[in-house]
């Protein structure tokens, strides 16, 4: 787990919940000297931790190395109460009602395939899923991103004439 200690996560945390949070902040809320704060998410920027200008969080580097895609197929008057016990996992990391082969796509974490598996059999055991498929990820090519989309949309409304709002199939602003 690369060595993190439980003042590490609580800092990690609390730049989930806020991820402007200033140092002056963080030092309060965790209870630990302003100079310790900021030394620690040096460290932790240093070590690979925090990404992405210090607010994005290797999962990796915490330990939760296992990416899966999972396909889930539900039955459609159980769809609330599956997101909704879907939310409870802590190895999810995100879910999406899709159009397709299945239902909800949904990206988990885990720590090890034994790992993976618990959280698998939990998805399994929610009333309404039918059936799953899941698709392990072997290496992230190109991390979520939205820089070129902005730079996209950016270039566009600059081309775009004084006072008219730039629409149609190159504008990604309706």
């Amino acid at each position: 787990m690369n060595n993190l200690d439980a003042t590490d996560l609580k800092i990690l945390l609390e730049l989930v919940k806020d991820p402007r949070v200033q140092i002056s902040e963080l030092s309060e809320i965790l209870g630990i000297a302003r100079n310790t704060a900021q030394a620690r998410l040096r460290r932790l920027q240093r070590n690979g931790v925090l990404e992405g200008g210090g607010r994005e969080i290797d999962l990796a580097a915490v330990g939760y190395d296992v990416v899966a895609f999972v396909t889930i197929e539900v039955t459609h008057r159980e769809l609330d109460a599956v997101i909704a016990a879907l939310r409870v996992i802590a190895q999810v990391l995100e879910v999406h009602e899709i159009s397709g082969r299945g239902d909800l796509w949904v990206r988990l974490a885990a720590t090890d395939t034994r790992n993976l598996q618990s959280a698998l059999r939990q998805v399994l055991r929610i009333k309404g899923v039918i059936r799953t498929e899941t698709v392990l990820a072997l290496h992230t090519h190109i991390p979520y991103r939205t820089g070129p989309l902005l730079a996209r949309a950016a270039e566009v409304q600059a081309a775009a004439p004084r006072g008219a709002r730039a629409s149609g199939p190159e504008s990604p602003i309706m």
